[in-house]
């Protein structure tokens, strides 16, 4: 039997956003190393992280739903690379995908969204960091530009281990 293609949209993160994003993140923090974050999060406490995406500027936060229930599939965001000013014109990028959506060019989607939202503004350079292994990320970010430019041997410890990060850039 055939595997039905249902559509995705993608669009700006809103308020009513906000419980799902955060439950979709709470997943990859309570069972990945995909965030080096160790402790689940509310949603009022993720409230500031999605008011700091507007939908201008520098720093974007892309939802992809399904087109028919509405269900956050994914998000993509721009965030500042670093606090100080000199880094302003940089930014760094992620790409979250809802367990069960993999496959469906989500990602794919979010990335093309967001890089069109940020080629008028005023940046040079995106950085992803990517906490090994992760392959699908790998790919995700060669396709789009990204090129490695180092990594970061057992920079994080989650789950009892230590976790290396590989750092990619992209011209913008």
């Amino acid at each position: 039997m055939p595997t039905e293609r249902r559509e995705v949209q993608v669009r700006p993160g809103v308020e009513a956003d906000l419980k799902a994003l955060t439950d979709l993140y709470n997943h990859y923090v309570r069972e990945t190393p995909i965030t080096f974050d160790t402790a689940v999060f509310t949603p009022e406490e993720r409230r500031p992280w999605l008011l700091s995406h507007p939908e201008d500027g520098p720093y974007r936060l892309k939802v992809a739903a399904d087109a028919d229930t509405q269900e956050i599939l994914g998000y993509a965001t721009s965030s500042p690379y670093r606090a100080k000013p000199a880094y302003s014109t940089s930014v760094e990028t992620t790409v979250y995908v809802a367990p069960g959506a993999g496959g469906r060019g989500v990602g794919t989607l979010l990335y093309e969204a967001l890089f069109a939202a940020l080629a008028g503004e005023d940046l040079h350079r995106a950085y992803a960091g990517i906490a090994q292994p992760n392959e699908p990320s790998f790919r995700l970010h060669e396709r789009f530009g990204f090129r490695h430019v180092g990594t970061y041997r057992e920079v994080g410890r989650k789950f009892g281990r230590w976790w290396d990060v590989a750092w990619y850039e992209k011209e913008l």
